[in-house]
Order: structure tokens, then C-alpha cells, then sequence
């Protein structure tokens, strides 16, 4: 493949894979770590791409392997200290009431089961129709579409409790 049909690829999905990886890591400098390393991945591993998905759906598997081999890392590493997670009092104390809805819509759905979060993000996130979900998932897009739904629902329903507390 040439260089500029790689440029092309590129432009026309790094703004989607990284967004979709920022939902999933909810870290900026991880999420375009991973973003590099998909593109990097992807233009090592070219001619292994069969043409059966769309571009966009082959890159989202890979990033989507490349945050599992982060987690199981992860799990691998010592814990880190309570001090250094706990956000500093003056950060804390300049967020907006849109910030604290945001971060309530994140947590609600970090809270959710595995796959109903990776729907929700790979939606949400990645912008990508139920059918690309399905293919990248290896489940129907009905499934794909109560997910989502099902997910949404919860984060409605959470985010109702919030506010009338």
C-alpha cells in the first residue's frame, strides 16, 4: 500500500480511534499512546488486512487488543500509592457542574458490565453504526442495538438518582 493511501486511512480515522480509546483508558496521554500504536500496528500488519470490514472496524479491533494487552499490564504492576490518585483539593474545587455531570456519566459508565461499557463507548466515543459495533464485537447488530439501549438506560436512570441528590 503507498504512503499516501496510509495518510488517507490515517486522517480519516485517528480522530475516532483516539476518541474511542480515551473513553476506554479515561487518560489523555494513554489514549494517543495507543492511538500511534494502532496506526503502527496497522501499517506493520497491512497485508493482513483481508478487506471483509471496513478499514475503520479492522483499526478499532486492533486498538481495541492493544487496551486489553495495557490492562493485563496493568494488573501485573504494583498498586499505586492512595496519595498520588487522590486529585488535589484545589482541582476539585474549580469543576463546573458541567464537568461533575460529565465525570457522573463516566463513572455510571465504568460501572457497567464489560461489554455493555465497550458498546457504549465504541458508540458513543467511536461514532460507529450498531453494524460495525456487530462486526467488531462478533455479535448480531440487534444485540449491538439492546446493549446500547439496555446501557443508555442505566446511565439515564443513574444520572436522574444523581441529580435529585
Amino acid at each position: 500500500m503507498d504512503k499516501e493511501k496510509i495518510d488517507e486511512i490515517y486522517r480519516e480515522n485517528a480522530a475516532m480511534i483516539y476518541k474511542y480509546l480515551c473513553g476506554l483508558t479515561q487518560d489523555i496521554g494513554l489514549a494517543e499512546e495507543l492511538t500511534q500504536e494502532t496506526f503502527f500496528q496497522a501499517v506493520k500488519g497491512i497485508e493482513k488486512f483481508r478487506g471483509d470490514c471496513k478499514v475503520s472496524v479492522w483499526l478499532y479491533g486492533i486498538a481495541k487488543n492493544l487496551w486489553y494487552k495495557e490492562l493485563e499490564k496493568r494488573s501485573r504492576r504494583k498498586t499505586v500509592p492512595l496519595d498520588d490518585m487522590i486529585p488535589s483539593k484545589e482541582n476539585v474545587e474549580n469543576r463546573s457542574m458541567d464537568n461533575l455531570e460529565k465525570i457522573e456519566i463516566f463513572r455510571l459508565m465504568h460501572n457497567l458490565d464489560d461489554i455493555t461499557r465497550e458498546v457504549m463507548y465504541l458508540r458513543l466515543a467511536g461514532e460507529l453504526r450498531f453494524s460495525e459495533i456487530a462486526t467488531i464485537l462478533r455479535k448480531t447488530e440487534n444485540w449491538a442495538r439492546v446493549t446500547y439501549y439496555r446501557g443508555k438506560q442505566k446511565i439515564m436512570k443513574g444520572m436522574k438518582e444523581w441529580k435529585e441528590n
